[in-house]
């Protein structure tokens, strides 16, 4: 255990050092001007935010993947499909009113309402994707399908009223903030489960695509909760994202709120798997009691994690995005894509798909390859993002042409990448981005005088959408070289016939 965690300790090092070392450097710079007591705020939060993430992806191996795993393929084996998806409904409900991400959002824009909403809309998509994996359906299909449904709607919403047309990117950011820490593993683990039990030929490919279409339902649900309560969301106050006076007392507080959150939501995850457990499953209680220290692992590190980047990584986030807007629209735009780059490194779901990714494909797409694809397209959402920032046009305008090229490359690339990248997009988009770049945003818009909610709102959403298409170029950058080795290999073999008949005679 403890080499195990040491282990984690070091991944989530390497994660998490760019970018401190980017936020430290950008300091020394005259473009950000960070106080000695905020600089070191900054770097204890990022030393706990280190230990943070190797305790969860540690819990998270020890018992969230499991737990999924167990539920999916023990009420698969009942051949009580009702059952099946009756608690998979009530699982998505639960997990997403519990997921602190959603939480965190919500506070921003003072509606609490939105988190009944998201959690209705992940548990309908929880479970027309668990009959996705029974019905062996197409994913693609479906995606193109329902995005097509979501654009018609948001379409819709923007053109019957102008309050409602900037909460649109707000509605978009949802579906990235929903799949977080303590959704991804789970959701993932339950898919596998319920494909490994189903088997098959393409048990493997069949596995991905939950999140993918579990990003889609909370979007559908704040598109219709912006219609019917629209009045009730509202900007967030500057005052929430700097750093506080009395810092005891803040840390004091963002730890007491934490745990409470935390606790609520592990709470219900744990419970409603042990009354599974109990009813149907019936594991040993060897494996219970591992379940059980790998639940207070990952408890004890997303309260670590949530902790750190609330008081150290939050605000500063919001006085670098303040500050580079101020000095140039190309330091920002750089700033932005390079944070882009590194942030991913440090969102500890990606650490859970990476490793999923790798062992389920046999090694066919490598954690490497996935995490600098990632990184790419994180990249590039947060320099689009800023220059949408910088001259305040709609994220449609990203968001409808980013989709419709990558449904479309999900005809031409194999069907496990296209399941793989519409995973990664709701992974990517975990909490340091809603914590660390959406304050980020926030602050360079108000820097320009921007519109909080239409402007900097959105940037969760293109970091959700943009690995979509690098991870599906991935997979046809791969296809091609299988393609093109195939035909050197027969060219080759074509020469060598040629020689010998040219020898014989």
């Amino acid at each position: 255990m403890k080499a195990l965690l040491f282990s984690k300790i070091k991944e989530a090092l390497i994660s998490v050092l760019p970018v401190t070392l980017i936020v430290i450097l950008l300091n020394l710079t005259p473009l950000v001007n960070l106080t000695l007591k905020e600089v070191l705020i900054f770097s204890v939060s990022a030393l706990f935010l280190i230990l943070g993430i190797g305790l969860f992806t540690l819990g998270a191996d020890i018992a969230m993947t499991p737990m999924g795993e167990h539920v999916g393929s023990g009420l698969t084996k009942s051949k009580n499909l009702k059952l099946l998806l009756t608690v998979c409904f009530a699982l998505g409900v639960l997990i997403t009113v519990a997921e602190p991400d959603l939480t965190v959002l919500a506070d921003q824009v003072g509606s609490r309402l939105i988190i009944l909403f998201v959690g209705l809309g992940v548990g309908l998509f929880l479970v027309l994707s668990v009959l996705k994996i029974v019905l062996k359906k197409d994913l693609g299909g479906m995606l193109v399908y329902f995005y097509m449904v979501l654009f018609a709607l948001a379409l819709l919403v923007a053109t019957v009223d102008a309050k409602n047309f900037q909460l649109l990117p707000l509605s978009f950011d949802s579906g990235g903030v929903t799949t977080g820490p303590i959704t991804v593993p789970f959701i993932m683990a339950l898919g596998v489960g319920i494909a490994t039990t189903i088997g098959g030929r393409n048990a493997s490919e069949n596995s991905f695509g939950l999140v993918a279409m579990c990003s889609v339902g909370p979007i559908l649900a704040v598109l219709l909760l912006s219609v019917v309560n629209g009045g009730d969301i509202s900007a967030p106050g500057i005052e929430d994202y700097l750093f506080a006076e009395d810092l005891w007392s803040a840390v004091g507080h963002t730890l007491l709120k934490t745990t409470k959150d935390v606790s609520v939501a592990l709470g219900l995850v744990v419970f409603f798997f042990f009354v599974i457990n109990f009813i149907f499953l019936k594991l040993p209680k060897k494996k219970l009691m591992q379940i059980s220290v790998g639940a207070v692992i990952t408890y004890i590190g997303l309260i670590l994690f949530l902790t750190s980047v609330h008081v150290g990584f939050m605000p500063v986030g919001f006085r670098m995005g303040e500050e580079l807007a101020k000095a140039s629209p190309v330091a920002i735009t750089v700033a932005g894509f390079v944070l882009g780059l590194v942030v991913v490194l440090a969102e500890p779901a990606v650490h859970v798909l990476n490793k999923q990714v790798e062992e389920i494909t046999n090694g066919n797409v490598s954690k490497t390859a996935m995490m600098i694809a990632l990184s790419i397209g994180v990249g590039l959402s947060i320099c689009l993002s800023v220059i949408r920032i910088l001259f305040g046009f709609s994220v449609l305008y990203y968001l409808i042409p980013g989709y419709l090229i990558s449904l479309g490359l999900s005809f031409f690339v194999p069907k496990i990448y296209t399941a793989i990248a519409f995973d990664s997009g709701g992974v990517a988009s975990g909490p340091l981005t809603s914590t660390f770049i959406l304050p980020f945003a926030i602050g360079a818009c108000v820097a320009m005088n921007g519109n909080i909610l239409s402007n900097a709102f959105g940037i969760v959403a293109m970091v959700a959408m943009t690995p979509l298409i690098t991870i599906q170029m991935l997979g046809f950058t791969a296809i091609s070289k299988k393609r093109v080795g195939e035909k050197l290999a027969m060219k080759r073999i074509l020469d060598e016939d040629d020689d010998q008949i040219i020898r014989f005679l």
